[in-house]
């Protein structure tokens, strides 16, 4: 058995997994559920779902695509954000096809996993993870992040709608 594989393959399943239980609860939303906060204080599901772009795009599209760094934090955390049902739909399947396919990569250089990917680049910001981060330890981190922000957009989901219909396959 090697490792490297089936650490890439397990965080596989579970971003595909995620993606398809999140894009299921914002499929049964409408735009207003989309910006809907629980209090004054909580993050709307347009909130999250932009976070979770922002992550994967200054953590992984700036490694993967050498994009640029352009995200702007602060403003995915604005109260009032404004996200249609669609953009939210295409913003989040936009970031966990980023993520899939960076684990894809992985999977086919395992060798890459104890790289340092930020080592050369700007200092990061607003990260758990610093410029000498592994790819492994990049990627650990986002299982974390993502799953964390996926719960809180199925709970505020199901705070909104009450019950939610699932399609299991």
């Amino acid at each position: 058995m090697d490792i490297a594989f089936e650490v890439i393959e397990s965080m596989l399943v579970k971003f595909r997994s995620e993606k398809k239980w999140t894009l299921q609860a914002i499929e049964q939303l409408s735009d207003e559920d989309i910006t809907w906060s629980p209090t004054p204080e909580s993050n709307s599901i347009a909130n999250l779902v932009a976070h979770i772009r922002g992550a994967v795009h200054s953590r992984i599209e700036t490694i993967f695509y050498n994009i640029p760094d352009t995200r702007d934090r602060d403003k995915e955390f604005e109260r009032g954000l404004e996200l249609s049902k669609e953009q939210a739909l295409n913003m989040i399947k936009e970031a966990f096809n980023i993520l899939i396919q960076y684990l894809e990569h992985l999977k086919l250089n395992p060798d890459l996993l104890l790289s340092q990917p930020f080592l050369n680049l700007p200092p990061l910001t607003y990260s758990q993870v610093n410029n000498e981060t592994t790819a492994l330890n990049l990627m650990i981190a986002m299982v974390r992040e993502v799953h964390y922000h996926t719960g809180q957009i199925i709970y505020a989901a199901k705070l909104r709608k009450g019950q939610l219909v699932w399609q299991y396959d």
